[in-house]
């Protein structure tokens, strides 16, 4: 009946509701990303998970994505599923931050962020994002994501500031990197965040470690310079999150929060089970 996928630029997750009260069937895949995949890569990285859709009766289609920039990224997305799902009376395709809001906020107002691979926020007013501090991307912003938080692990280690006893860990996780192999993967490689978000897990296994503790509150609280600070309703509403890194980190995230006296909403690792009651209440009201 209703099939709910929700992509990050790392992973997809599909549910598949075929009833409000029997379980729901769930689906993993590779990360989908129409701002830089073409239709083509999107179909064969996907090709495995639809061939498991295939013989289900899909009819109503809820599309979450990270990417989903404008249109024109949404008629890939739609185009794209059109033809896999030829009986799907509604196909519809919003951004990854409509997700968040959606699944954090149900139909009350708040204040939706997203801590991942990347980062993005957003003002709710219960049905649909009032206002935004527009997101840089990976380059030049997504600051407190997991591909910032590598990108400064990965600078450390390039400019000798790391602690020795960090360092020593550091190469003997990942070897001695090398800088022309860094710099490759940065500017050649496909998917630098994905690359560099692989890193961050090192922060999280020595998260106690002050320099890392360090890096990753600064992360953070850069995140709410940058964008949470600058809402009009930031003193009145609830900061809710999602995302990895959210979810992993949320200690951290609670009290660099407290500091800056904002008050903590819910942290969730994925926006998938808030979508799925929201859109079984919609499907199926009680």
């Amino acid at each position: 009946m209703i099939l709910l996928i929700e992509s990050g630029s790392s992973k997809t997750e599909w549910r598949y509701i075929a009833t409000p009260h029997e379980a729901y069937q769930r689906f993993h895949s590779l990360g989908i990303n129409p701002y830089y995949q073409t239709p083509e890569e999107i179909e064969v990285s996907q090709k495995d998970v639809l061939t498991q859709l295939s013989k289900l009766a899909v009819e109503e289609i809820y599309y979450y994505g990270t990417g989903i920039t404008d249109d024109s990224k949404r008629a890939i997305i739609s185009n794209w599923l059109s033809p896999n799902f030829p009986d799907a009376k509604i196909i519809q395709v919003d951004n990854d931050l409509i997700a968040a809001a959606r699944s954090l906020c149900g139909d009350d107002s708040g204040i939706a962020c997203i801590l991942g691979t990347g980062s993005n926020s957003g003002f709710f007013n219960g049905k649909a994002i009032t206002e935004q501090i527009p997101p840089l991307g990976f380059w030049l912003g997504d600051e407190g994501s997991g591909g910032f938080l590598g990108k400064q692990l990965i600078l450390a280690y390039l400019h000798h500031e790391l602690p020795n006893d960090l360092r020593d860990l550091f190469i003997k996780r990942f070897g001695e990197l090398n800088r022309l192999e860094i710099l490759s993967r940065a500017y050649q490689g496909e998917y630098p965040n994905r690359w560099f978000a692989g890193f961050s897990k090192f922060l999280f296994d020595h998260r106690k470690h002050p320099y890392c503790y360090q890096m990753i509150e600064h992360a953070f609280q850069e995140f709410i310079r940058l964008y949470v600070s600058k809402y009009s309703e930031v003193e009145t509403q609830k900061i809710h999150f999602t995302g990895s890194v959210a979810f992993y980190y949320s200690d951290i995230l609670k009290q660099v929060l407290r500091k800056n006296r904002y008050p903590v909403g819910n942290i969730s690792e994925s926006p998938m089970a808030g979508l799925t009651l929201y859109h079984k209440s919609k499907r199926w009201p009680e």
